[in-house]
C-alpha cells in the first residue's frame, strides 16, 4: 500500500471516530436551525454592510463603530446558540484530534520512530510550529 492508499484509510478512519460524528451532527444541527441561521445572515449583512462603509471611503467613524458594535452583539447571540455551543466543542474535538496527528506525522517526517514517538499533549498548542518554542 502506498502513502496516499494509507492517507485515504487514515482519512476513513477519522470519519469513523466518535469525534468526527459528533461533528458532523453538530453541523446538521446547526444547518437545521432557522433561528440560529439567521442570525448568521444577520452577521454576514452586517460585516458585509461595514465593508461597503470602508471601501467607500467612509469617514464616519460613529457608523463604523456602530455596524463593529452591532456585529460584536449579533455574534454573542450565535455563540450563546446551544447548537452553536455543542458545534464549538465537537469542532474543537476533531481540532485537536487532527493537530495531534500531524504532530505525530511531522515527528515521523523528522526521524522519529513512528512505533514510539510521542507528540505533545499540552493544550496550549495551537497546531503551528511557527508560534511554538519546540516539541517534547
Amino acid at each position: 500500500m502506498d502513502v496516499i492508499e494509507m492517507t485515504r484509510k487514515l482519512g476513513e478512519a477519522i470519519q469513523a471516530d466518535d469525534r468526527y460524528i459528533k461533528l458532523m451532527e453538530a453541523k446538521k444541527a446547526n444547518d437545521e436551525d432557522s433561528e440560529l441561521n439567521a442570525l448568521i445572515g444577520k452577521l454576514n449583512l452586517i460585516q458585509m454592510s461595514y465593508q461597503h462603509a470602508q471601501e467607500s471611503g467612509e469617514t464616519d467613524e460613529s457608523k463604523l463603530n456602530e455596524y463593529d458594535k452591532e456585529f460584536r452583539d449579533v455574534y454573542g447571540e450565535v455563540m450563546l446558540n446551544p447548537h452553536m455551543k455543542v458545534y464549538e466543542e465537537a469542532r474543537q474535538d476533531v481540532d485537536d484530534l487532527m493537530n495531534y496527528i500531524v504532530q505525530i506525522l511531522s515527528l515521523c517526517v523528522n526521524g522519529e520512530d513512528p512505533a514510539t514517538c510521542s507528540p505533545q499533549t499540552d493544550e496550549g498548542c495551537t497546531g503551528s510550529c511557527s508560534t511554538c518554542g519546540g516539541c517534547g
